[in-house]
Order: C-alpha cells, then sequence, then structure tokens
C-alpha cells in the first residue's frame, strides 16, 4: 500500500467514529498527478447525492505534461462504494450530527486509487485542549520510563 496523502486536520478536528475504504473515479491525468503526490485535502468532505456520494473539494493539481487533456483541479469526484456501505453512511448521517471527511488517499497493492472515508463529529475546542494535555502526560511518562528519575 503506497500512501499518497493524509489528512492531518481531520484527525485534529474531529472524532472518527466509522471508517469506510472506497473506489474513486478518476481521469488519466489526476491519476499520473496523484502517483506525483500533487493533492491537497484542504476543506475538501463528501455529500450523498441521489444514492451516490461524491468527493467535494479535494484539490488535485494538473499534470505537467498534459496540455489540453489536463483536468479541473476540483471537479467533484464519484466515490465508489457498494449500496450497503451507502445505506448504512445515509442513515447514519441523517440521524446524528455526524459528517463524512476523506482521512487518507493511497494507491492499493494492485494499484488502484483509493480514499478513505469516515463518519466523523466535530471537536470541542476543550476536547482538543483535553488531548493536548493528553499527549504531554503521555510524552513526559515516555521520557521518565526511559532515562529514570534524575
Amino acid at each position: 500500500m503506497q500512501i499518497v496523502a493524509t489528512n492531518k486536520k481531520a484527525f485534529q478536528n474531529f472524532h472518527l467514529i466509522e471508517v469506510f475504504e472506497a473506489g474513486i473515479e478518476l481521469k488519466g491525468t489526476e491519476v499520473k498527478s496523484l502517483r506525483q503526490r500533487n493533492v491537497a485535502f484542504k476543506d475538501s468532505f463528501c455529500r450523498v447525492k441521489n444514492g451516490e456520494v461524491f468527493l467535494l473539494n479535494l484539490h488535485i493539481s494538473p499534470y505537467k505534461f498534459a496540455n489540453r487533456f489536463n483536468h479541473d483541479p476540483e471537479r467533484p469526484r464519484k466515490l465508489l462504494l457498494t449500496r450497503r456501505e451507502i445505506k448504512r453512511i445515509i442513515g447514519k448521517l441523517t440521524t446524528s450530527g455526524l459528517t463524512l471527511i476523506p482521512t487518507k488517499i493511497y494507491f492499493n497493492n494492485r494499484g488502484f486509487a483509493k480514499v478513505e472515508i469516515a463518519l466523523a463529529r466535530g471537536k470541542r475546542m476543550h476536547d482538543k485542549r483535553e488531548e493536548m494535555k493528553r499527549r504531554e502526560i503521555e510524552k513526559k511518562i515516555r521520557e521518565y520510563a526511559k532515562y529514570g528519575k534524575r
């Protein structure tokens, strides 16, 4: 598995509840650009329209060597999920205050581009502060365990 990009802000700003793996419908120049890791997750999210899931605001830079056949960098891209997964996602999105965000883009062992999407709930400011405190404490514990008390 070759990871192309991860959405670090997703882990920072959201509690991830359930994760799905989805294929992504791409054009040829988009695949070449992804292989060069020219992708940005800034403000990207997923929406369900007419029983299909679309990835919006994902910026895949135009491929450098493709002239007129290049793609629109922020076009909506269809995600390939099974009907059961789509129904499960729709059910979760309608009942509770969840959102669907992309967390990772990678190429699997067979060379197909995949997107890891997650049902997530936004973190509040106090949740972020608590997580920072917890990380600091864990860091100090590891430091004491490594060097001992001096």
